[in-house]
């Protein structure tokens, strides 16, 4: 009679130890997921002719609404050109805050009027979903899997602290170094001169000196 709640909490036991993912490989199944928003304003063409004309304080003032920042691009979308005027006044608003505006535009829903511009801001933003996750217990363990947070820690601060958050999907270009520029700190410093090499100024307590 005593056998079968042993039995029944035991396969319990071994029911909630096998609940979460598993994952038997040290790459962590909490990956960052990188989301991207796009804000879009439309601006008649014509009132873009300068940085102090209406049209173009009410782009700042939209600027200002959406904070605007390091880590958004701007881009305007050309399918509709009506000169090179409203791009430069874009780019000169776009400057104040230390943006320059991106080569291309994203597709975005709906026609653009004939007589506007549009603009576009792209914000993205990366994030770990479910961490932490506490789903898999750590004791006991009978399939070889890591823990269902691991991996949460690392990953979470790495989408909290990158700069562009589309480096996480496509990277960045690599660049051409030049070994002169990259040795020239090495070789200041081994060229240096130690600072104990000369000899040191001799001082005396007496007669303040």
């Amino acid at each position: 009679m005593r056998l079968a709640p042993t039995a029944a909490i035991l396969a319990l036991g071994l029911t909630l130890g096998a609940c979460g993912p598993v994952n038997r490989g040290l790459e962590s199944v909490n990956q960052p997921i990188v989301s991207r928003t796009d804000y879009v304003f439309d601006v008649p063409a014509a009132g873009l002719s300068s940085q102090s004309s209406p049209e173009a304080s009410r782009l700042d003032d939209w600027f200002r609404s959406i904070e605007v920042g390091y880590g958004d691009r701007i881009s305007i979308d050309e399918s509709a050109a009506y000169g090179g005027e409203s791009r430069r006044v874009v780019a000169a608003i776009a400057a104040r805050r230390g943006l320059l505006l991106s080569e291309g535009a994203p597709v975005t829903a709906g026609p653009i009027e004939p007589g506007l511009v549009r603009v576009i801001v792209s914000r993205s933003s990366a994030s770990v979903p479910r961490c932490p996750n506490w789903d898999r217990p750590a004791t006991p363990e009978l399939e070889s899997s890591t823990m269902s947070n691991y991996g949460c820690a690392v990953n979470s601060n790495l989408a909290a602290m990158i700069a562009n958050p589309e480096d996480l999907v496509r990277g960045q270009a690599g660049a051409q170094s030049d070994a002169r520029t990259t040795t020239k700190a090495i070789k200041s410093y081994r060229d240096a001169k130690p600072t104990g090499e000369a000899s040191l100024e001799k001082t005396s307590t007496k007669d303040g000196k």
